[in-house]
């Protein structure tokens, strides 16, 4: 087999299953909670602890990929993935599974970067730019599919199946990374830890406060003490990156207000189609009445569309304007979210083709189209840091919206994701959620409108 190839099928496989842990847990926690008996505060920390714990060391480990070796950060990333999902697997309390699960995004995200930085070293010229839309493919089904084959592992096997396979799948990945290419770590290159520190700290502190607020209060003392620190961290963020020589982000790429625009537009898209992932299976299953299996299968009408359409986004970006394209695929989200205002217990597969199916072509059109525009629409010296800045603040979106998503929900219901309450609340998130990617589409249009050009190199 060709060596790149090899590296390549490594890489993808790995990438494949830290999506899935994702959306495949999610269709779980009503079998989670209700064997642990937890709360759920203490259920949203599985997906959530994870996700934050990838949001926020994505960066990082990707500049220690740089520093102490791409193949070593891979490796170790991996090995960390495998093991937390292993432990996972076995796990009989839920504060031991929300461990294990952040510290098995700590590793998802030492994998992909390292895993990204393998790619850049062993594919040269235009050959980067396929595996690159492969990984970003790979990622996607992952996600895509995650709730389908969730649900199809919770049917036959049980919750904990959700985490073995993954850990099963990353033992082979494992095996094989004496294949891959050994790196040299980049001279003179320093982790910003400065940085990093107050970037993961104000992510984790957000998601923690969005968390824990409607059990704690809002008003609670530990929960406005949590927000008022995320405010001082971003505040201070700025301060700390300009005087760094090698920064996380690099804050001159934000002046630019169609890298800008093309941000908003893929966080904004994230934000609906995502939390809608991670929660519309425990309604499908406490309140329609559907078993797991079924869930899933429902929401490959959500998902599906994610994942047939970005060729079709890619042949309509020859013939339209970018901006066309862009704002077009947050209107798209925008619709169906407002389209499931009409969820409710009788719901069936044909009420709910429409919203959930113009979702999913929002984040279908645009998949892969938003990355080339972000990375092309600045300076051919800024395409690394863009890419890693577009990336990270994509993830962080996401992230904040399951949060976002999951306090109001458990405000909603009195801290229960069932019983009546339920179908009003989720009406409400969704049209929200309308509304949200509505003024998103009208803030992309315009500061895409406004953005400045690539200047000639």
């Amino acid at each position: 087999m060709n060596k790149r190839v090899l590296v390549l099928a490594v890489v993808l496989l790995s990438t494949v299953t830290f999506p899935l842990t994702i959306t495949g847990a999610s269709i779980a926690l009503p079998d989670i909670r209700a064997q642990l008996g937890a709360g759920i505060s203490a259920t949203q920390w599985v997906v959530n602890g994870y996700n934050a714990a990838f949001a926020g060391f994505l960066v990082v480990t990707g500049s220690l990929a740089d520093i102490l070796g791409r193949r070593r950060v891979f490796a170790a990333g991996v090995a960390l993935f495998c093991a937390a999902n292993a432990v996972s697997a076995l796990a009989g309390g839920i504060v031991a599974l929300d461990v294990v699960r952040a510290v098995g995004g700590i590793g998802a995200a030492a994998a992909v970067a390292g895993g990204g930085a393998v790619l850049a070293e062993t594919f040269p010229g235009a050959s980067r730019a396929r595996a690159f839309g492969l990984l970003g493919t790979t990622l996607g089904a992952g996600l895509a599919f995650g709730p389908t084959v969730g649900g199809l592992l919770v049917d036959a096997l049980g919750w904990r199946a959700v985490f073995g396979l993954p850990a099963v799948v990353s033992a082979v990945v494992l095996m094989c990374v004496p294949l891959l290419p050994r790196s040299t770590p980049a001279p003179g290159r320093r982790l910003d830890v400065p940085g990093a520190a107050v970037f993961t700290g104000a992510l984790l502190l957000l998601i923690f406060a969005l968390v824990e607020a409607p059990e704690l209060g809002f008003g609670s003392w530990v929960i406005l003490a949590s927000f008022g620190l995320v405010v001082v961290l971003a505040a201070v963020f700025p301060a700390v990156e300009r005087h760094r020589a090698d920064p996380m982000f690099d804050l001159a790429v934000l002046a630019n207000r169609r890298f800008l625009a093309l941000s908003v537009a893929a966080g904004s898209i994230v934000f609906v189609l995502v939390p809608l992932l991670v929660y519309l299976p425990s309604y499908l299953i406490s309140v329609v009445g559907l078993s797991p299996g079924a869930a899933g299968a429902w929401l490959l009408m959500l998902t599906g569309p994610a994942v047939l359409l970005p060729t079709a986004g890619a042949a309509l970006a020859r013939r339209l304007p970018p901006v066309v394209m862009v704002a077009g695929s947050v209107a798209l989200t925008a619709a169906g979210a407002f389209g499931l205002i009409t969820i409710g217990p009788s719901s069936t597969p044909w009420t709910l083709l429409a919203p959930l199916a113009l979702t999913g072509a929002g984040m279908g059109l645009s998949t892969g189209l938003l990355d080339g525009l972000a990375i092309g629409s600045v300076r051919p010296g800024q395409a690394g840091v863009a890419a890693g800045m577009f990336n990270a603040s994509r993830l962080a979106t996401e992230t904040i919206g399951i949060a976002v998503v999951g306090a109001v929900l458990a405000a909603l219901t009195h801290d229960a994701l069932a019983g009546p309450d339920y179908t009003p609340a989720l009406r409400w998130v969704c049209c929200g959620l309308g509304v949200f990617a509505t003024l998103a589409t009208a803030g992309v249009a315009l500061l895409h409108r406004r953005g400045s050009t690539v200047p000639a190199t």
